[in-house]
């Protein structure tokens, strides 16, 4: 526990009123403090509080346009001005413990880039505590992963892959004869999930936008994706997966399937058959798992991978504290498994979340929580969009192209909704449009 002299309150302690703190600002965080500050913070009925390690927000599953440099800016999300707008608190900072018996958690000093402290170490304290913390990448342990792998996991590290891939390409366009520039730039991905794939068809789409802009042999790019499984995108049919296997071929993006990386080094990864691909860049997409802290919060019980244990209602062992999205593990009724880590469960878990603690200020009873499969979709930037949709009516469907990137599209939509509202999304879609259509459709700086 932290040392008690050496922190400072962060929290109002001058009424009386219910305090409801959500830890992480993802999606399922972001739309949680987003609808109780609507419901409760705007009447008066509690004080909602959001704390999160970093300012912005941007929907995680746009992390891989970002590291490749093709998301607008303005998709980045202000915590303080959504705070501001929607009647809850926004407070900056980063969880470092927490005690059941007095109801607190203690937050790590905030520092910036020269290691100056900017705000000390506080306590929070809750009536109610929400963890929606997320996942990070899963290593497995894997020789050299940390030390040279880039993770695309949160909002920092996609814009620093996107920074050195730039200055990767300016290295390798301009370097002198008989030296860097006769071989091609190569980018290995490790994962052939949705986001390796996502990331690998960006990447191409980014080298043949800026061949057009004329920077000098940016086509001269070579792509990988090592997957240890057998099948690309395990999540969707295996019909749809070889179709997006030939679609990746198609554009010149190597698939090594059926290769266990056993050792990164810091110009190749190895594979458990012997084979080394040469790398300039590496990216690591290969699993999830939610942070390693949360295995000692006090106490509460936790999955293999970390996630917190909860009940059909997100409540963990401890009845004041409540967890969603990628960090909790959820029993998936009717199925063997837990709920899944998509975006679709965090958006499902924190609208019935917030139900729940509503219920809870007027003594009714919880809300429980039933996923809704809707199905996968993957999108291949501007070549394809493909995925496979779920009903009770239709059964499962496969789907691509045009409707297939419309559903994509509308998952997103349903994001900015629950944080905007229909009008402000609206005109927020409104004037991307308008942007795209002035704006560089790649960001090199």
């Amino acid at each position: 526990m932290p040392d008690l002299l050496l922190l400072t309150r962060g929290s109002i302690m001058a009424d009386n009123k219910h305090k409801i703190l959500i830890v992480g600002g993802g999606a399922a965080g972001l739309e949680l403090a987003t609808r109780l500050g609507r419901k409760l913070g705007k009447p008066g009925l509690a004080e909602v509080t959001l704390l999160n390690a970093v300012s912005t927000h941007i929907w995680k599953p746009l992390l891989h346009e970002v590291a490749s440099g093709t998301l607008a800016e303005a998709e980045e999300i202000e915590y303080l001005a959504q705070a501001h707008r929607n009647h809850f608190l926004f407070r900056l900072g980063r969880m470092e413990g927490l005690n059941r018996a007095a109801k607190e958690i203690y937050v790590s000093p905030t520092v910036n880039e020269e290691g100056k402290v900017l705000i000390p170490r506080r306590i929070f304290e809750y009536d109610t505590l929400v963890m929606a913390v997320g996942s990070v990448s899963n290593t497995f342990g894997i020789k050299g992963v940390e030390r040279y792998c880039m993770f695309i996991d949160t909002i920092a590290q996609a814009y620093r892959f996107q920074k050195q891939l730039v200055e990767t390409y300016y290295v390798k366009s301009y370097a002198g004869e008989n030296s860097l520039k006769d071989k091609p730039l190569s980018v290995v991905i490790v994962g052939a999930g949705a986001t390796g794939v996502e990331l690998a068809a960006e990447l191409h789409q980014v080298t043949r936008l800026l061949a057009t802009y004329g920077l000098e042999n940016s086509d001269r790019v070579n792509i990988t994706i090592i997957e240890a499984a057998t099948q690309l995108l395990p999540a969707l049919p295996p019909r749809l997966s070889a179709a997006t296997q030939q679609q990746l071929i198609k554009l010149g993006i190597q698939l090594k399937l059926g290769r266990r990386v056993i050792e990164v080094t810091e110009n190749a990864v190895l594979t458990h058959d012997g084979e080394v691909f040469d790398a300039d860049l590496k990216v690591w997409a290969a699993g999830i798992k939610a942070p390693d802290w949360l295995r000692d919060l006090d106490g509460l019980e936790v999955s293999g991978n970390n996630q917190l244990l909860v009940d059909a209602t997100l409540r963990t062992g401890d009845p004041d504290i409540f967890a969603i999205g990628d960090c909790a593990a959820c029993k998936w009724a009717g199925h063997t498994g837990n709920v899944p880590p998509r975006a679709q469960a965090a958006h499902q878990m924190a609208t019935a979340l917030a139900q729940t603690l509503v219920n809870r200020l007027y003594g009714k009873p919880p809300v429980e929580f039933v996923y809704q499969d809707y199905g996968s979709l993957v999108s291949l930037g501007k070549y394809s969009t493909v995925g496979s949709l779920m009903g009770s009516l239709m059964g499962t469907v496969s789907v691509g192209g045009f409707i297939a990137y419309m559903v994509y599209l509308s998952l997103y939509k349903m994001h900015q909704v629950a944080i905007h509202g229909y009008f402000r999304t609206a005109m927020l879609t409104l004037s991307n449009i308008f942007r795209r259509s002035t704006h560089a459709k790649i960001k090199m700086h």
